[in-house]
């Protein structure tokens, strides 16, 4: 028993302390799924969109701190109970996305009533088609994120090992702070299995960040003893997971895995997608003798015989498509032109500084932006803003910073994912991403210009 219980805390510790920074790398990302989910055509709680960030941050904090909890022996009746309450949650959600995709497929979508106008009206629920557990890192790593399902079946896992430890921790003489010999067993046990789903996500910031935790537990263990070193520890798994998430938000995430990261090249991502494979049949009605038949229109059909007469149409998708991974990425001037294959195309440097929303860009580093965009103007580059704002708010705030360059218009969800701020810093040249700014982190020209060829 000793053994399985050990095992299952090597297990439940490394995955939720992966799994929650992995969330906290990108927290405005995450911030964004949990969007998704309040939605009024999803959970139907809008409310509690505005807190998604800080509720995105607590969730991270509460895997993270519970991960090192499991992994140390500290308050363990309090640990497994949290952790069994957001297994339990999790499980209910990746089962809650998982419903709703297989009805919307199956043709029977869920359904939520909403009051238009004062007229009750029932509309069909959007459904979340990925649920975010690791982010954008599965994408970005092995070329796809779990499915809902698989999601589910992931905490149906962590559960069955979870109860090993549920029960060894609230009965007897429960699981008590580690003893040394437990250090020599779970510490490097954990340490392993980290570095496995370092190795799947291509990222060893979680081996490094479990190193930094255990210093600060060792540091404490060796001074101290009972409660006041474990809530010591639990406030030492507090400050670096807290100090992280703030690191990412307020500039960008440590390990980019989306599309647009340094060194991708959009132009040749463009030709990623591949179009669904569909098979047309066309009926047609015999006038003569009244009888209607399918014909598959790839082959002969009788298109050209005054004798029979056109009846009906008939596709069936035979092959999903596949959509490219920045198939959105679409940029549209006030005239509503295309200009999105000249800026990939452009053998010069562009910069595109990104607002998802010029009326709440922050301010700070507007005259920063202003100055690089005019260095860069000087120098013969192409500067586009880009936001998914209406006209009328982008010439405000372009006026308002005197901004020296033109907009184009994006979808939001796209430019949220190109850059993880507002507003944000894109350098391109023939297409490839060559450089990535926060807005608090704007670069001055030299900088920009020393990234190109």
């Amino acid at each position: 028993m000793r053994a399985l219980v050990l095992f299952s805390r090597i297990f439940v510790g490394s995955l939720f302390i992966v799994s929650g920074l992995i969330k906290a790398n990108d927290p405005l990302g995450f911030s964004y799924k949990l969007e998704e989910y309040f939605a009024e055509s999803a959970l139907g709680l809008p409310g509690l969109a505005p807190y998604a960030l800080a509720l995105g941050i607590l969730a991270c904090l509460a895997e993270i701190v519970l991960g090192f909890a499991i992994l140390f022996g500290g308050r363990m009746k309090l640990a497994t109970a949290s952790v069994l309450a957001l297994t339990l949650f999790f499980g209910w959600l990746t089962a809650f996305t998982a419903r709703c995709n297989d009805r919307q497929a199956a043709g029977d979508p869920m359904t939520y009533t909403v009051m238009v106008n004062g007229v009750e009206q029932t509309q069909d629920m959007t459904c979340v088609t990925d649920c975010g557990c690791f982010g954008d890192a599965m994408k970005g790593s092995i070329g796809r994120s779990l499915t809902p399902w698989e999601s589910f079946t992931k905490d149906a896992i962590l559960f069955v090992f979870l109860l090993p430890i549920l029960i060894a921790a609230w009965s007897g003489g429960g699981i008590r702070w580690n003893t040394a010999a437990d250090d020599r067993i779970l510490l490097p046990g954990a340490l392993v299995l980290v570095g496995v789903w370092s190795w799947i996500f291509t990222w060893w910031g979680p081996v490094l960040f479990t190193l930094f935790g255990y210093a600060g537990y060792r540091l404490i263990k060796a001074r101290l003893e009972g409660p006041r070193a474990e809530w010591l520890a639990a406030g030492w798994a507090t400050l670096i997971t807290l100090a992280f998430t703030w690191w990412c938000y307020a500039h960008l995430p440590v390990r980019d895995y989306r599309p647009y990261a340094v060194g991708k090249n959009i132009a040749e991502q463009k030709t990623m997608g591949k179009p669904p494979v569909i098979q047309t049949f066309v009926t047609y009605r015999d006038k003569t003798t009244g009888e209607t038949k399918e014909y598959d229109a790839a082959g002969a059909y009788p298109w050209d015989d005054d004798n029979f007469e056109y009846v009906d149409r008939r596709i069936v998708e035979v092959e999903a498509g596949i959509l490219s991974p920045v198939s959105d990425f679409i940029l549209t001037d006030r005239d509503g032109y295309d200009l999105t294959n000249d800026v990939l195309a452009e053998p010069s440097p562009v910069l595109l500084i990104t607002m998802y929303n010029a009326s709440t860009a922050a301010t700070g580093p507007m005259p920063a932006i202003a100055k690089l965009a005019q260095d860069a103007n000087a120098a013969q580059w192409y500067v586009y803003g880009v936001s998914a704002s209406g006209w009328d708010d982008i010439e405000e705030v372009r006026h308002e910073h005197q901004l020296p360059f033109d907009f184009v218009q994006c979808d939001e969800k796209t430019i949220k994912t190109v850059v993880r701020a507002n507003p944000g810093i894109v350098l391109l040249q023939g297409g490839t991403v060559k450089g990535l700014w926060h807005g608090n982190d704007t670069p001055t020209f030299e900088e920009v210009k020393a990234l190109v060829q």
